[in-house]
């Protein structure tokens, strides 16, 4: 089976060398490493691919999650983005976070994530690019945000919000992605078995914990085999499904 880890924080993962053997012995044939500030977006550019081995290919993405907007570094990582688009498949990690304990308190914290999200969905609509959406308790505003930026490919990571959100984004043409979560979170395993297969990737958002265990990309095996459990379908119908909808969303193709 060929397999694509769509989300990924590589410059987290511990031991990032042998996470990635792993992971190709496995069948990963690409990750896609996602950034998430100033920092993080700098190495994806520039180290990322360094990570590379036989058989497995490392994309960049550049993002700003709603929790790293520090106030010193929006306008630089911005203006990093911008410059280097080209060179990355997707915008991500990006979106909004009502949850995060700065947004719970402040309406301005919030209306600050929105102005940060739409600079990006517009960077994104006239670079044709794909957005990688983090959605946290901002699920709706998410969704409508996207639809009325007219960007055309957009991934809503793990998502779990609620089931009109889901039907619009689905409407739109918008995928999902599945993290090894789906194998006992209740919220994403109902989100996931709503979707059809055609609007589903996989992801693990290493190095996230997930039921006390660090992840690396080498557990997408659990997101594939949850998603199987979860459709009736047997796992290599899955791999094939998930990754083709990967190649078409990220425009890559792996024998080039």
């Amino acid at each position: 089976m060929n397999l694509i880890d769509t989300h990924a924080h590589l410059e987290g993962v511990n031991d990032l060398k042998n996470a990635i053997k792993r992971a190709a012995e496995l069948g990963v044939v690409a990750i896609i490493s996602v950034g998430s500030d100033y920092n993080s977006n700098v190495w994806v550019i520039t180290e990322s691919r360094k990570y590379e081995v036989e058989g497995l290919r490392i994309y960049p993405a550049l993002g700003l999650h709603p929790w790293g907007l520090d106030p010193s570094k929006v306008e630089e990582t911005l203006r990093f983005i911008e410059r280097n688009i080209s060179r990355a498949v997707a915008l991500g990690e990006v979106g909004l976070d009502y949850w995060d304990k700065d947004a719970r308190k402040s309406e301005d914290r919030r209306e600050l994530q929105r102005k940060i999200f739409r600079k990006i969905l517009s960077m994104a609509r006239r670079s044709d690019k794909p957005v990688s959406i983090h959605s946290r308790g901002a699920w709706e505003d998410c969704v409508e945000m996207v639809i009325e930026a007219d960007v055309k490919r957009a991934v809503f990571h793990w998502f779990s919000g609620p089931n009109g959100a889901l039907k619009r984004l689905l409407d739109h043409g918008y995928c999902v992605s599945a993290t090894p979560a789906a194998a006992y979170s209740k919220e994403h395993r109902r989100v996931i078995a709503k979707v059809p297969l055609e609007n589903i990737i996989l992801e693990t958002d290493s190095p996230v914990v997930y039921a006390g265990e660090v992840s690396e990309p080498a557990h997408i095996i659990k997101a594939l085999n949850a998603v199987a459990e979860i459709k009736g379908v047997n796992a290599e119908v899955v791999a094939e499904e998930t990754t083709e909808n990967a190649k078409k969303i990220f425009k890559i193709r792996l024998d080039s």
